[in-house]
């Protein structure tokens, strides 16, 4: 007779104990602050609170990719089977025995079991706005399924985590959950807009550049992300030439941009050669300058339509020059980790910033801006991003 071993759901179980723990703590917060006011005022301070995670969960992401920290705990949910790096503190050892420097050590264990902690506390916080909404879906300026589809757009998050790991880093998997964590982001950003009645009349032409500006920008984190996940940033060590003061060195586009292989290898498993990793980076830069140019003219228009609308012309035209200064000085300065993160941050603030931008600006949202009293100008800017 042939018998079946029994499926171990302890780890798992832990997890979402220690999941469930996480989220309580900001629920308690927001319960202390708002806990006599209407249940769509905690509702709103709850979406506010997982917008700031997430953004947060998107830069630990980075600083999990930046520190090779992504297979620290090379199995899925868990660490060797185990909730922590803490029950798995033997089988970690004899990993970082056999390779010192290898994917596995005790700080990059933590490293990434913090980033699936946090993660866990994000995914924990969807689910109770996602039940809430619903019980409260009368009084909510929002439909409840917009929580729903961020509920679900969670689990997907969720499954590119575990693919990233139990692949082994496959470039378009890791760039896939890369966009992910920017898709939840604008997702969290535009419920909370509609709790904020907020409006920045635009003329349509406004509208739409800053519509393309948004494309454009989602698809330069998805070529920074293709650079950061083949690693490929220093594959041209000069600016603004490439490799020996080359404007356009010996690249191989067809093998960098073949999306369906493994990590450092070819689609036909042969190594990736260095013109593959040139190709990726040339690509991410000459690239960077169109996105500049149309951020610029994008903040110049909304410099001459109002003075709120100079604020986000401001902060659009800082944001892009911070992008610039930190992409520049990750190849000058040899990718320092410090540059690398606020890359990622300001690639995640420009995406923010200009969802804000797109929402305050449709003709629905001014509509019912129209109809409540409006904030102070002093209280627009402490809201602003």
């Amino acid at each position: 007779m042939l018998s079946t071993a029994a499926v171990d759901l302890g780890p798992t179980l832990r997890l979402l104990a220690l999941a469930a723990l996480g989220a309580l703590l900001p629920l308690a917060w927001i319960w202390l602050r708002r806990g006599r006011g209407a249940a769509q005022g905690r509702l709103a301070a709850l979406t506010a609170l997982t917008l700031f995670l997430t953004f947060d969960l998107i830069v630990f992401g980075a600083f999990t990719r930046l520190t090779d920290s992504g297979l620290g705990c090379p199995d899925w949910p868990g660490c060797y089977g185990h909730a922590s790096p803490i029950g798995a503190e033997h089988p970690i050892a004899q990993a970082e025995a056999a390779m010192p420097t290898g994917p596995v050590t005790a700080g990059k264990a933590w490293i990434e079991m913090i980033h699936r902690y946090l993660a866990m506390v994000v995914g924990a916080l969807c689910l109770v706005m996602a039940v809430a909404s619903w019980a409260e879906r009368r009084r909510l300026p929002h439909s409840p399924w917009w929580p729903t589809l961020t509920l679900l757009w969670v689990v997907v998050q969720g499954l590119f985590g575990k693919y990233t790991v139990t692949l082994k880093l496959y470039p378009a998997i890791v760039t896939l959950h890369l966009l992910g964590g920017l898709v939840l982001l604008a997702l969290l950003a535009l419920q909370r807009e509609s709790f904020l009645a907020r409006a920045l009349p635009l003329p349509p032409p406004r509208q739409r550049l800053l519509a393309v500006l948004l494309g454009l920008v989602v698809l330069q984190i998805a070529l920074g992300g293709w650079v950061s996940t083949n690693y490929a940033v220093l594959a041209c060590g000069e600016i603004p030439t490439c490799n020996g003061g080359r404007w356009w060195p010996a690249a191989d586009f067809g093998n960098g941009f073949t999306l369906l292989r493994p990590l450092g290898h070819t689609a036909d498993g042969a190594i990736l050669p260095f013109e593959a990793l040139v190709a990726i980076h040339l690509v991410h830069r000459w690239f960077a300058l169109v996105v500049a140019l149309a951020a610029g003219l994008a903040g110049w228009r909304l410099l001459r339509d109002g003075a709120v609308a100079a604020r986000w012309g401001r902060l659009l035209l800082a944001l892009v020059g911070a992008q610039v200064l930190t992409g520049l000085s990750n190849v000058v300065l040899q990718w320092p980790l410090a540059a690398a993160l606020a890359h990622t941050a300001g690639a995640a603030a420009l995406v923010l910033t200009l969802t804000l931008l797109l929402a305050r600006s449709r003709p629905a949202a001014v509509a019912a801006a129209a109809a409540v009293p409006q904030p102070s100008p002093q209280a627009s800017l402490s809201g602003l991003a």
